[in-house]
């Protein structure tokens, strides 16, 4: 059966990682995504870390499977020319070029929308396009360090490798994923439904924003929000001391001791949801209701005054029985080993887990029953596996159709179904205004 976007036809003017990764997200639901990129390729192709050829990384191939690709240059009037045969055959566009860019390539909202009045386009930016830093440039690592992710998660020991650190005295950004990208692709792919379903009623097409601020702002919702009867004590810090250490010249990790001192500790639910060294491995422990909570504790065989209707929490005593419990806790758990420490959790039905690295994932019983690892032949870096689509449905499944594609590999196929003969498609190739693969 084909996925619930069959007959959608997506032209991804997107490169790097948030607008790809929204372009996965809708080949996996049936869409037929084609992806334009200049005659070098997207840049992501030989960036971001291991490469296995000249024109594949592995980054490239884990943000672009599913897709068609087109190499077309997009600075001579033939190259927008075919661009916009494409697009009035498509239903939706995804961009992520600065503004100033669009226009020159003949992608811009305004230009497409008279080529496919009903289209859907969607733009990703980095901060959105007004304010003061409408025009700046912007990456997963500034929007972590700008908006307080790392501020808040980065740890300072920096990165270690051996006997080698860098990266020390600052807070690192997360490493393990840029989740601001991810959250972004995410977001295109709910806005781009929505608007389809809105066109469905209306007929009407329309341009969709986003912008990686937005995304990491959104993402940390919880502590960004500011109720003004309870002001939380992270705002108070920011509004009445920060100028103050700032103006003395304090250093980073100073002011970032003086910050945690302020932020409330969670002590009322630290030993409940946090990781434990056991006899052997790791394990994570994640209790956050009071019933959970008080099955931990037995499991544990531990009293948590806590639990008391008379517990008061502001008190010196209680802030340290709190810290007290949670380092005996830290003893017992050292007591047996890891899968003793789960099985009796989970027999009680209290939430834990065992400590893993994500590559331990593609074996991983729990991945593969659930189909998340799909594997896949890759003409240059041969078996590929990795997460598939990452929701089930009852009537219209989603499904990984291809590989990530290599550069301009679907021009000559592309251009065909938009009616260009095999004489033209081979005149554009020698001229240099497509790339045939």
């Amino acid at each position: 059966m084909a996925g619930p976007l069959q007959g959608i036809r997506v032209i991804e003017f997107s490169q790097i990682i948030a607008g790809p990764v929204s372009g996965v997200l809708l080949s996996d639901l049936g869409a037929d995504v084609i992806k334009v990129e200049p005659p070098w390729g997207d840049p992501w192709r030989a960036g971001g870390g291991m490469r296995i050829s000249d024109t594949e990384s592995k980054v490239f191939i884990s943000v672009n499977r599913g897709k068609r690709s087109v190499s077309l240059n997009l600075a001579s009037d033939e190259g927008r020319s075919i661009v916009h045969r494409l697009v009035s055959n498509a239903d939706v566009v995804t961009v992520n070029h600065r503004a100033d860019v669009l226009p020159k390539l003949g992608i811009d909202y305004e230009t497409l929308r008279r080529v496919k009045p009903d289209i859907i386009y969607s733009e990703i930016t980095a901060f959105g396009r007004d304010g003061p830093f409408a025009n700046n440039p912007g990456y997963d690592l500034l929007m972590q360090g700008l908006t307080g992710i790392m501020a808040s998660e980065g740890v300072l020991e920096g990165y270690k490798s051996g006997d080698t650190t860098v990266n020390d005295g600052v807070p690192r950004y997360l490493l393990a994923t840029p989740m601001v990208d991810f959250a972004t692709g995410y977001s295109v792919v709910q806005s781009v439904c929505a608007a389809l379903f809105y066109r469905e009623r209306t007929g009407k097409g329309q341009k969709v924003e986003t912008s990686l601020f937005a995304n990491a702002l959104t993402i940390q919702a919880h502590s960004l929000t500011d109720i003004e009867n309870a002001p939380a004590p992270g705002t108070v810090f920011v509004n009445d001391e920060l100028p103050l250490l700032r103006n003395a010249g304090l250093t980073y990790p100073e002011i970032d001791d003086i910050y945690r001192e302020r932020r409330p500790f969670p002590f009322a639910v630290f030993i409940y949801y946090r990781s434990y060294q056991t006899a052997d491995q790791v394990i994570t422990l994640g209790c956050l209701s009071e019933p959970m909570r008080k099955k931990a504790a037995d499991c544990l065989g531990i009293e948590d005054i806590r639990f008391n209707d008379d517990y008061d929490p502001a008190t010196e005593e209680s802030r340290q029985f709190a810290i007290d419990l949670a380092h005996r806790v830290e003893e017992i758990m050292r007591g047996k080993p890891s899968t003793d420490w789960i099985r009796i959790f989970q027999k009680a039905g209290v939430p834990a887990a065992p400590v893993l690295y994500v590559e331990e994932m593609l074996d991983h019983e729990q991945s593969h029953a659930v189909g998340m690892i799909i594997e896949q032949q890759h003409p240059v870096g041969g078996r590929v596996r990795g997460p598939g689509p990452l929701s089930k449905w009852s009537e219209s499944p989603p499904e990984a159709v291809r590989t990530s594609p290599g550069r301009g590999e679907h021009t000559r196929e592309v251009l065909s179904e938009a009616g260009y003969t095999a004489a033209e498609i081979k005149d554009f190739h020698d001229s240099e205004f497509a790339w045939t693969g």
